[in-house]
């Protein structure tokens, strides 16, 4: 079975924590993506920003994205996967938390991002399946 470093996305851009919203969105924009790492002066993980946290957490309780910073919107520890760790325990993650990405952890460095299409792409569908199943149920 494949690891998360085989079907990840390396190189994950991440957003700093002192950098505003408004930079994380664009950068979000220019990066074609939905959410990206939040990422502390230390290098290490804080969390992750959507881009349905910044519609929900900043623009609909009207504040200010140019002075809200994204690591004001990093909360409690981070969903991550080792980078060794296999695609059933990716699957086992995701569906626990209903996460649809995870960064992926290789000691304290973030190494990359494995995203749901990733794993379907690696696994047989019934798997994936029971995975969407985990992720649209409550």
């Amino acid at each position: 079975m494949p690891t998360a470093r085989e079907i990840m996305t390396p190189h994950a851009e991440c957003v700093n924590v002192d950098e505003s919203v408004t930079e994380a969105a664009e950068k979000m924009a220019r990066l074609d993506v939905g959410s990206l790492p939040i990422c502390g002066t230390d290098n290490r993980l804080k969390g992750m920003l959507t881009d349905r946290d910044i519609v929900v957490k900043v623009l609909a309780k009207g504040k200010d994205p140019k002075s809200c910073l994204a690591g004001e919107l990093a909360e409690g520890k981070p969903v991550t996967i080792g980078a060794d760790d296999d695609a059933a325990e990716i699957l086992r993650t995701m569906g626990r938390h209903k996460v649809r990405r995870l960064p992926v952890i290789d000691g304290h460095d973030l190494i990359g991002i494995v995203a749901l299409a990733e794993v379907a792409r690696a696994l047989p569908d019934s798997r994936v399946g029971d995975l969407l199943d985990a992720l649209t149920t409550d």
